[in-house]
């Protein structure tokens, strides 16, 4: 066989093998959403769309309750409208052409803003140079990758703590040292960032609390006040016991006697050594 023989041969074969590639691949199949995130129990519309002239049958396969919006004349697209999405799911868009099928898979994903957010104080009142301890949690969130909680004094942000897994609730413990005697104006905040899903931010801020701040004295000021109470109460009782021996060394100077000793010696001595 020449060479040129061989060559056509070669190309015929390629050429087949090009035609049979392009064939299995005719037609491509398109699926899409504004968002691929929704609020559980929401709504979503999905376009399906295909380059096929003529589909035979194309549609969104789920088991989630939805209805045809819209749909082009000849079948080419059809948009969807996807009821109560409670959990991540995955829709597929499949069309028929020429009696092959091909097909594309959207993923949905579900949000739940904070159900709660709230700021715990281990103590309202610290000192001047002492560590304190706060709390912020956020509860029933999802996705917690998503979520981001912050300690904030006064619209400040101090610190930040993100979080991951499946977990519905996230704690964030922040360690901090009061640096002046200046009280603290303390809130938590929960941020759910959802841009990376087609959503938007959600922001949630907790109740704000004041962390008092004192300086240091020679003392803790209730030891004072104890201490303070306990003294005055000494001398009150010694004033006391002062005047009753006083008294009691004026009467006898008086009368020879102790004022209880001397009324009994004025008894009838008939009455003194009756029997009791």
């Amino acid at each position: 066989m020449s060479s040129f023989a061989c060559r056509s041969l070669r190309i015929t074969l390629l050429a087949l093998l090009c035609c049979s590639g392009s064939g299995e691949k005719a037609f491509e199949v398109h699926v899409s959403s504004e968002r691929q995130i929704v609020e559980a129990t929401g709504a979503l519309k999905v376009n399906c769309s295909t380059s096929c002239e003529n589909p035979q049958v194309g549609g969104l396969e789920t088991t989630l309750s939805k209805k045809v919006l819209e749909e082009h004349p000849q079948g080419k697209w059809k948009q969807f409208l996807v009821l109560n999405i409670s959990q991540d799911t995955s829709l597929l868009c499949h069309f028929t052409c020429e009696e092959k099928q091909h097909s594309e898979h959207l993923n949905i994903r579900v949000y739940k803003p904070p159900a709660k957010v709230t700021l715990k104080l281990q103590s309202s009142q610290v000192f001047v140079g002492e560590a304190f301890t706060i709390e912020c949690t956020a509860e029933a969130v999802k996705p917690l990758e998503s979520l981001t909680l912050s300690l904030l004094h006064e619209g400040e942000t101090l610190q930040n703590q993100t979080f991951g897994g499946a977990e519905s609730n996230a704690i964030a413990i922040f360690n901090r040292t009061a640096l002046t005697k200046d009280s603290l104006n303390l809130s938590c905040q929960a941020v759910l960032d959802l841009r990376p899903h087609g959503g938007h931010i959600i922001l949630i801020n907790s109740t704000s609390q004041i962390l008092e701040v004192f300086e240091h004295t020679n003392g803790h000021p209730i030891i004072i006040i104890i201490i303070v109470v306990s003294i005055l109460l000494v001398l009150f009782v010694t004033s006391v016991l002062l005047c009753f021996i006083l008294g009691q060394h004026w009467h006898r100077k008086r009368t020879g006697t102790y004022g209880v000793l001397a009324a009994w010696m004025r008894l009838p001595r008939a009455l003194r050594q009756r029997p009791g």
